[in-house]
């Protein structure tokens, strides 16, 4: 009986289709792999600080807080705004002892006692008791900042002191200068050594000023 045997073309066609199977089958194995072991990322080879463009960092420098954190407080007293008009200057006086004078603070209250709050961290240069003003906090600041406190009781720091922003440093109190007031606080913000108005710096940074 006579064998038969196959043409060439066809031999070489076979020899295709099977180089044809075993590479898809390569691709299709190292996929799988790469997908089972969870190496399916890309890597980089240049470090954070390569790059000519890095992201710039947000300057976190301490900012103003208000002297008190009780949502309920209100100002019951202005500062006295030179440049102001003459009915908010009017109601920016403190009148003592048969004399009028320029607020060169702001007067807070809520009716009733209040944690009285450091605006910044900063070092206590005095503690004073004032039976006129209602005894007093200075603490000095960064960037020639003072912040003063005055008609206060129960005060819980002393000069050298450090303080961090928002710390209880004493209770709002009364003061023989402001009786009409009765239970407040008298706050003061010094800059390069002038009187400014407080509610114009709170949450700006120190280093804005």
């Amino acid at each position: 009986m006579e064998k038969r045997q196959l043409k060439k073309s066809v031999i070489y066609s076979l020899y295709v289709i099977s180089f044809i199977f075993l590479v898809s089958g390569v691709i299709l194995l190292g996929y799988v792999t790469k997908q089972s072991s969870g190496s399916g990322y890309d890597y980089v080879s240049k470090g954070i600080f390569d790059y000519e463009e890095n992201v710039k960092v947000v300057n976190t420098g301490d900012t103003i807080a208000r002297p008190y954190t009780d949502e309920n407080v209100t100002i019951v007293k202005n500062y006295y705004d030179y440049k102001g008009e003459s009915e908010s200057q009017e109601k920016s006086l403190i009148f003592y002892e048969n004399t009028y004078m320029q607020s060169s603070g702001v007067a807070y209250s809520k009716g009733d006692v209040f944690d009285v709050v450091s605006i910044l961290n900063g070092t206590v240069k005095e503690v004073k008791e004032d039976t006129t003003l209602g005894n007093i906090i200075t603490i000095e600041h960064k960037n020639g900042i003072t912040s003063v406190y005055q008609s206060i009781s129960d005060i819980l720091v002393k000069s050298g002191d450090k303080v961090t922003t928002g710390q209880i440093i004493a209770k709002s109190s009364t003061s023989n200068i402001s009786t009409e007031l009765e239970n407040h606080l008298y706050f003061e913000l010094i800059v390069d050594g002038v009187c400014v108005n407080p509610e114009n710096y709170y949450d700006k940074s120190i280093n804005e000023i």
